[in-house]
């Protein structure tokens, strides 16, 4: 062997080893947060608006928002928001408010132009008529149990807390790529975050499922000062911590369904993916590259062409992260669709380390069919809007 495939074999063992150590790390926080109890239950539960936004009929949407509204809790308000008076949810959304009354579900819908982020222009759009100081967020693609309200709103009873967040894990995945997809949330995306939650490595708030007092969104200066952010649930979660309250998060999963129509879409949203982390936190977006065992052991196997040595750490890296994430996914995501599809996630780690480097240096992203810029700062610009341009949010239709 060469000295400079040594040398080469020698750096690329980094992140083979480092990536073996940080997944059994993951396992060990999985580990710790599964044992940590809930907040007791309140004597008094406040009443609560949740925010629902939607765009498009999404893969199961009627089940998505009855779940909203079947909900174990005293007094609660459901509010479906969109921004579009011929999005093909409306009727839907409609259909929904009838069935449980207006005491239930309110509709909220107006044709706005459209702004930098789509959902915070809709969760403006619903905000306005939000009955009350309780605000949950809960995305139209997130599926809700009955316990789920008392869950994320009893942290809230903690005055020093400002905001609370619950885990999601992916679900109804049908085809192979959204069985990637899948896998790179509940076994690559919740191990990292759980990671983050046990050791405080990083801070994050998650924004498929949230809930915050309407006096600390006024004071981090309301859902429209998040609306050119890419990552505007990570934003929000920095502006509580900023004002000086707390961010709990509940050791509790919400079900996210998978919805893809295309492979196409799954590598698309998997840049998007990495492009979220980078904008949120890009110092640890690079440093996540020590952490990939798997594509950096197949790196290595083909540098010393398959010798015995490198099929070996080759197999003892899949053999790691496939155990380490098998155990995660059984006992804290409890995730059976993600233990099937294991034997995928080896080709999951490997398309990983490509969409990563992708991400590094790509400076645009399409979200909804809407191609924008994206600005070292984790802000966000229109780029191309067929005929139309970015608006101020609040901009009334016309102007």
């Amino acid at each position: 062997m060469s000295d400079w495939s040594l040398w080469l074999s020698v750096l690329l063992l980094v992140p083979v080893l480092g990536g073996a150590v940080y997944s059994c790390l993951c396992l060990g926080a999985a580990l710790v947060l599964v044992r940590r109890p809930r907040v007791a239950a309140l004597e008094r539960w406040p009443p609560v608006s949740i925010l629902k936004p939607l765009h498009g009929l999404e893969k199961d949407l009627a089940a998505n928002l009855r779940s909203a509204c079947t909900l174990d809790y005293p007094d609660y308000q459901v509010v479906l928001s969109l921004q579009r008076l011929d999005d093909p949810a409306l009727p839907l959304a409609r259909a929904i408010a009838k069935e449980f009354g207006p005491e239930r579900v309110t509709v909220a819908v107006e044709d706005s132009q459209p702004v930098v982020n789509g959902k915070i222009q809709n969760l403006v759009i619903g905000f306005k008529v939000a009955c009350h100081d309780v605000i949950v967020i809960s995305d139209s693609d997130v599926r809700l149990r009955p316990d789920y309200l008392k869950t994320i709103v009893a942290p809230l009873a903690d005055q020093a807390v400002g905001g609370v967040c619950t885990l999601y894990r992916a679900t109804r995945a049908e085809t192979w790529f959204e069985q990637l997809e899948l896998l790179t949330l509940n076994g690559d995306f919740t191990p990292n975050l759980v990671f983050a939650e046990v050791t405080g490595a990083a801070d994050f708030c998650l924004g498929a499922t949230t809930a915050v007092r309407r006096s600390v969104l006024e004071a981090i200066g309301g859902l429209g000062a998040l609306a050119d952010y890419l990552v505007e649930d990570y934003e929000m979660g920095r502006r509580i911590r900023a004002a000086g309250f707390k961010m709990a998060i509940v050791p509790y999963f919400v079900d996210m369904m998978v919805d893809l129509k295309r492979p196409a879409d799954w590598w698309k949203h998997q840049v998007y993916w990495d492009q979220n982390t980078r904008a949120a936190r890009p110092i640890g977006f690079l440093a996540t590259a020590l952490t990939r065992s798997v594509p950096f052991a197949a790196l290595l196997a083909l540098v010393r062409l398959f010798d015995p040595f490198s099929l070996a750490v080759l197999a003892a890296a899949v053999l790691v992260r496939v155990i380490t994430s098998a155990i995660i996914l059984r006992i804290l995501v409890e995730d059976r669709e993600g233990l099937h599809a294991l034997w995928l996630l080896p080709f999951r780690d490997l398309s990983g380390l490509v969409s990563w480097g992708l991400a590094l240096g790509k400076k645009t992203f399409i979200w909804r069919g809407i191609e924008f810029g994206l600005l070292p700062d984790g802000r966000i610009v229109p780029r191309a809007f067929g005929d139309q341009r970015a608006l101020p949010l609040g901009t009334p239709p016309g102007a």
